[in-house]
């Protein structure tokens, strides 16, 4: 398979579970706010695991300066978040409007690294692609959520999240993809050094948190079993 093939593969299977977590949030909504942080500690435990075994020592063999370009991702994602939260500080509309402005930009980002994941290697990127798409039902439950909370009426509420956490997932890809393909071996290790940043922040911000304060007792559990499987995937490469 090309590495077209895979971004668009990956990229719509992000859109399609997220847009699962949106319609099952919408019809059975007491189930899905009590699973959501399963599938949040298994895709915890497998970014972290890629982002270090895999992701990051791979860029740093094609560039010296990948670890520079993992903490400018991560500061920036950082940043992102921050100003994000600061803005947050308003009435529930503009919560509504904030923290979508959050999410649509964290999606965009997940379409980017499917296309620097594939292009750097087909195992890397289906590694993080599964950790990246298992954490997308729950982003899909959240949105929902919070389009409901600011007052969104549930027809609209439901196309705005898909508009916004499910549908620009593939057009980050679609639109990073031609950019990507044309890097060289050395800016590609930047690019790959870059999302491992991003990937290793979204985990420990977003997703480990779930781990630690989540009142499952198998949360751990799901934490392990993504572990485990990136291990699994990283000794069959």
């Amino acid at each position: 398979m090309t590495t077209f093939l895979w971004v668009l593969l990956f990229s719509m299977s992000a859109m399609v579970v997220n847009t699962i977590g949106i319609v099952v949030m919408r019809q059975h909504e007491a189930w899905t706010l009590r699973n959501k942080d399963y599938f949040m500690c298994f895709a915890a435990g497998v970014l972290i695991t890629s982002s270090l075994i895999m992701a990051f020592p791979n860029a740093v063999s094609k560039s010296t300066y990948a670890g520079i370009a993992a903490l400018v991702g991560f500061m920036l994602m950082f940043s992102v978040n921050r100003l994000i939260k600061h803005m947050t500080r308003q009435e529930e509309l503009a919560f509504g409007v904030t923290a979508l402005l959050g999410i649509a930009i964290h999606s965009f980002v997940d379409g980017v690294i499917y296309s620097v994941s594939f292009s750097v290697s087909p195992v890397i990127g289906i590694v993080s692609g599964i950790g990246l798409v298992a954490h997308e039902f729950a982003e899909g439950v959240i949105t929902y959520s919070v389009l409901i909370k600011s007052g969104v009426k549930r027809n609209k509420a439901f196309f705005y999240a898909f508009l916004v956490a499910a549908l620009t997932t593939p057009v980050g890809a679609l639109m990073a993809f031609p950019i990507v393909s044309t890097l060289s071996a050395s800016s590609l290790g930047l690019a790959m050094g870059a999302v491992a940043g991003v990937l290793i922040y979204l985990s420990a911000s977003h997703l480990l948190p779930a781990v630690k304060t989540d009142e499952h007792r198998h949360s751990y559990a799901a934490f392990a079993l993504g572990v485990l499987l990136a291990f699994v995937l990283f000794f069959m490469k």
